[in-house]
């Protein structure tokens, strides 16, 4: 089977690790890159988790840091969701640095996009800040890139504010940006992840797993994305699921823009399902999922993390 490029795009925070885990172990996926930005935590911390997380899964994948802040917003993080260290419940092993490029997370894509044989997938699971940059820096990317299959946004009502999600409400001027690409978008955001939920029996499973079914119990354990008792949401996995499961989806293409001057609503992302704005649709909208077969696909995945 030949394996699908992928770029991930990533700021661990719980739900990263396991969708991480999940695309490194999955027999479909090649991760030729992992690049990081400040969203759950800070940047340092974001890429302290990720080299950590890769010694503990025994993965050699290039990881490169990117930008530290939103393009214009000021930054604020979820440490009050993920902790302050952004994986805390786990005692991890030493990060492993000498996977960490040395060029900026920009670049790093630039390079790996371009010289890829097949056009790559972008994997964003956190703040848009790094794909925007990297648009912004080096159009001729887009050629080589076959679609974005995203964690962020909401066809309702969001999670940081009254409209919106948290990755595009961190950075709104960076999402705009990227639905405005011309890249082909796939949007899982919080209609699908509230209802990609790991239950209390669920993680008692997932704690038999092996080592990373012990580590995902663990930091469960201290993850605020939901409750331990009544289910725990798995955003990020989502992105993952899509990529491996799109049958678990129910998808609308529509236009999707995201809001910049509300006075109440700035980072809404505006999914124009009925075609009010009269403008050409940008996106795949993933508006419901099975929360079912989720489940089941979710603990499957992890079982192959060995």
């Amino acid at each position: 089977m030949k394996k699908r490029p992928i770029i991930i795009d990533t700021d661990p925070g719980i739900d990263d690790a396991l969708a991480i885990a999940i695309a490194l172990f999955s027999e479909e996926l090649d991760v030729k890159l992992i690049t990081t930005v400040a969203g759950n935590v800070s940047l340092e911390n974001v890429t302290l988790n990720t080299l950590r997380l890769l010694n503990f899964f025994g993965k050699d994948v290039p990881v490169a840091k990117g930008a530290e802040k939103p393009l214009i917003v000021e930054f604020v993080d979820a440490s009050n969701v993920h902790g302050k260290t952004g994986m805390e419940g786990y005692d991890f092993p030493e990060p492993k640095e000498e996977l960490l490029l040395s060029e900026h997370a920009v670049n790093a894509m630039r390079r790996v996009i371009m010289e890829s044989e097949e056009p790559i997938t972008l994997v964003p699971i956190a703040t848009l800040t790094n794909i925007a940059l990297l648009f912004a820096m080096y159009p001729e990317v887009k050629s080589n890139i076959k679609e974005i299959v995203m964690m962020g946004g909401s066809a309702a009502r969001g999670n940081k504010g009254v409209m919106s999600e948290f990755n595009i409400a961190t950075d709104p001027e960076a999402a705009q940006m990227v639905f405005q690409s011309g890249v082909p978008i796939v949007m899982a955001g919080l209609d699908v992840g509230l209802k990609a939920l790991v239950m209390p029996e669920d993680s008692e499973e997932i704690k038999q797993m092996g080592k990373v079914g012990d580590m995902a119990y663990h930091l469960f354990k201290k993850y605020r994305g939901g409750s331990f008792s009544t289910g725990l949401k798995m955003y990020d996995s989502c992105a993952i699921a899509y990529l491996l499961c799109p049958e678990l989806y129910n998808v609308e293409e529509t236009y999707v823009g995201v809001e910049l001057r509300g006075t109440m609503t700035t980072g809404c992302t505006v999914v124009d399902l009925r075609g009010y704005l009269k403008r050409e649709p940008n996106a795949k909208v993933c508006m419901d999922i099975d929360g079912k077969k989720f489940r089941e696909w979710f603990k499957e995945s992890i079982a192959k993390c060995i």
